[in-house]
């Protein structure tokens, strides 16, 4: 028993804390590895609502990885994507269920892209890289730090989209009226689709020419 003990590695060792502080950087679902761009340019020109989606994606990826590998031992490699699919599909009516009890408003800015975090790559991406082969609390962490990091990309981009789009955070008006007297005027480019593509490209320019060399070693 207690070499048992010995052996059990800590909950929050080095190793599992990586599968949370790599995504947030080196390993980004979005700035990296080119995932959920959709989502990031779809529901980003205000912050509040890609909060409310970095969160439901945060609950149905941790939420999947989890009951996924419990049952890996179990899955039949031919249904295997069938079973993912529904344990995404479960989760995400679940989430969308909760978003229109509690923040209706907010579940109609999100309208259809809730449901499609059915299709979300990086979801899917993570049940069969990680979940499929390690333990339920690894697959936890696993989603949970690339939901962060998928959460931070889309929270950075909302906030600039928002505040130089809107003049607002949270439809809280930030930008001084004094400076509106001066001529200053919101770019309503800032809420249009392609400039959240222009936010994401910058970000991931600025964050492959900084930390080119570790992200190529990865």
């Amino acid at each position: 028993m207690s070499e048992q003990k010995k052996e059990r590695e800590p909950l929050f060792s080095a190793k599992n804390l990586k599968l949370i502080k790599e995504p947030l950087n080196l390993s980004n679902p979005i700035t990296v590895q080119v995932l959920g761009i959709c989502s990031a340019l779809a529901v980003t020109a205000k912050l509040k609502p890609a909060i409310v989606m970095a969160i439901s994606v945060m609950v149905v990826v941790s939420v999947s990885n989890v009951v996924v590998s419990f049952l890996r031992n179990s899955l039949p490699p031919r249904i295997r994507i069938i079973v993912q699919l529904v344990v995404i599909a479960t989760m995400v009516i679940l989430v969308d269920q909760l978003l229109k009890a509690f923040v209706y408003d907010v579940s109609k800015q999100l309208s259809v892209f809730v449901g499609l975090i059915i299709t979300n790559c990086i979801i899917m991406g993570r049940l069969e890289a990680f979940a499929m082969g390690n333990k339920p609390w690894p697959s936890f962490l696993d989603g949970i730090g690339n939901s962060l990091g998928y959460g931070l990309i889309l929270i950075i981009v909302a906030f600039f989209r928002e505040l130089l789009g809107s003049g607002t955070l949270f439809n809280v008006h930030i930008i001084p009226q004094a400076l509106y007297d001066f001529g200053y005027q919101n770019n309503g480019f800032m809420i249009l689709p392609p400039m959240a593509l222009i936010t994401v490209g910058v970000i991931i320019w600025v964050q492959r020419y900084k930390y080119r060399e570790l992200i190529e070693e990865n």
